[in-house]
């Protein structure tokens, strides 16, 4: 099963046209992540980020960090969260050079959490963006990401669960130019993610994966480590 679970697995995260640098698609990277959420008492709002490190070889060559923060609100009566929020992105090339290049981001975001029998935890995540990227036309992109979390030794995901982790995600450009006579396709890339999870409370989970992205130009494989707060 872990054999199954490992070939599933996959990673990389870097704007397509940028792929022309060399890029070693058989490097493994990483990326380090904490995600966090913080609901106001007795108030529907809330407010959530997340911030992330992303090495191309699990080290100290930088691929990108990444500052996210939202505004959430909870519907009456649903589960729905939904989320206004910007982003700070700032890319690095793969290799010796330092050379960077940034990005800000906006975003609106609906969460659509529900289960399937006693424990399986799927979700639904639909993102827009508006993406500011330097020297390059403003433009949107469109993302769907499905998860599914699984507990193996209880039927919930609170404290002392052991849980299998899945999602994929793709991503679709709303603009194929982007100035200068440059063109982006319409497929923008697309992650598949399989690992494990632990909760350390009712209010805490870190998990340990492997994720692949794939774009038109690479694909490359990424350890994940993640640590997940609300408070």
């Amino acid at each position: 099963m872990l054999r199954l679970i490992f070939l599933m697995l996959l990673g990389i995260t870097m704007l397509p046209f940028f792929a022309k640098a060399q890029l070693n698609e058989n490097q493994l990277g990483a990326w380090y992540m904490l995600f966090w959420s913080y609901d106001f008492e007795n108030s529907r709002f809330g407010l959530q980020g997340d911030y992330q490190y992303r090495s191309w070889n699990a080290g100290g060559d930088m691929e990108q960090f990444m500052f996210r923060n939202g505004l959430t609100y909870r519907p009456k009566n649903t589960d729905i969260k939904l989320t206004a929020g910007f982003a700070r992105i700032v890319t690095g090339t793969f290799g010796d050079s330092n050379s960077t290049f940034g990005e800000n981001r906006f975003y609106l975001e609906a969460l659509v959490p529900h289960t399937i029998g006693e424990r399986i935890y799927v979700t639904h995540r639909y993102r827009a963006e508006h993406r500011y990227v330097d020297d390059q036309d403003s433009r949107s992109r469109f993302r769907y990401f499905l998860s599914v979390n699984v507990p193996f030794n209880q039927p919930d995901l609170n404290q002392g669960a052991f849980y299998f982790s899945f999602y994929n995600e793709i991503f679709v450009n709303g603009q194929k130019d982007i100035g200068e006579n440059r063109t982006v396709s319409l497929f923008d890339r697309n992650r598949i993610y399989g690992g494990f999870g632990y909760s350390i409370s009712n209010s805490a989970r870190v998990q340990m994966a492997v994720m692949r992205q794939s774009t038109n130009n690479w694909s490359k494989n990424q350890l994940q480590l993640s640590l997940h707060k609300s408070f």
